[in-house]
């Protein structure tokens, strides 16, 4: 099978490491080529334009920043018309519900299928084959990209095209606003005395442990907020989440709080920290940084 991957960054490069691990025949391609080269010593090609890299693909990965990137490059740059019919899009960027929809019938009329997948796991899941797939489109399609998920994570089909994409949305709302509760109570912990690395060591086994107070409550004890996962796509989720929500009709108000708190994080000098920076505005909040 020949899979193209386009977008090599923080999480793209890492999910072409572990294609070109299970053998498959890799191209890639990144706007910075530079991002890209190192591949080669995984036994990728670097392809130089995204529509010399599809042109012979059976499944096409887009791993990219926004929804407007995707579109862009689908049928903007030519991408769309480069993939020979019958080949697979499958999109794991993180993108609007809407947008993925709209992509996956535009692609159909050029006899293209469409999966959209974003995952959730941050550069550690990519990097250890551990990503959580979320799938969206018909189950064909999705039986189809089946063995392209495999090196790369777990994958589960949630619906029809866009589904994968709300799945994210509600992954990015616990996440954001659980990374919230931790950074509140470690804060509050140490405000009043506490030594916060401890409390986040009795906190584990009960109720409130989670994936979130493990490792991003561990980089709130260390400081340590060079970016995984940055503010600004948290921002950008949250905020595709409440624009979702309003086409829906859908009152999101805890989100729309975090909104509003990711933004202040990103206006007073961290958007591209580790999205666990939230800590930073909430300790600025209280003096306490």
């Amino acid at each position: 099978m020949k899979i193209a991957l386009l977008g090599t960054g923080l999480m793209g490069a890492p999910m072409a490491r572990r294609l070109c691990g299970a053998g498959f025949d890799v191209t890639v391609w990144n706007r910075t080529r530079a991002k890209a080269e190192p591949l080669a010593a995984d036994g990728a090609r670097i392809a130089d334009a995204a529509t010399e890299a599809v042109r012979q693909a059976d499944v096409a990965i887009t791993m990219l920043e926004h929804g407007d990137a995707v579109q862009d490059l689908l049928f903007a740059q030519g991408v769309a018309d480069a993939l020979p019919r019958g080949a697979l899009l499958v999109d794991m960027s993180s993108i609007k519900p809407a947008q993925a929809r709209e992509h996956a019938a535009a692609l159909a009329t050029r006899g293209i299928g469409h999966v959209d997948a974003p995952v959730s796991g941050g550069t550690l899941g990519a990097q250890a084959g551990t990503l959580t797939i979320m799938a969206g489109g018909e189950a064909a399609d999705f039986a189809r990209a089946q063995p392209v998920f495999a090196p790369m994570g777990r994958s589960t089909h949630v619906g029809p095209h866009g589904a994968g994409q709300l799945a994210k949305l509600a992954n990015q709302m616990i996440v954001g606003i659980t990374i919230g509760a931790v950074a509140e109570a470690l804060l509050l912990a140490e405000r009043g005395g506490a030594d916060p690395a401890r409390v986040r060591e009795a906190l584990k086994g009960g109720f409130a442990d989670s994936r979130i107070l493990e490792v991003h409550g561990q980089r709130m004890v260390e400081r340590d907020f060079a970016k995984r996962a940055a503010v600004t796509v948290q921002l950008k989720d949250l905020r595709n989440a409440l624009a979702t929500g309003a086409e829906t009709g859908f009152d999101a108000p805890i989100t729309r709080l975090f909104e509003q708190l990711y933004a202040s994080t990103a206006e007073h000098g961290w958007p591209d920290v580790d999205h666990a920076g939230l800590w930073l505005e909430l300790a600025r909040r209280n003096g306490m940084r």
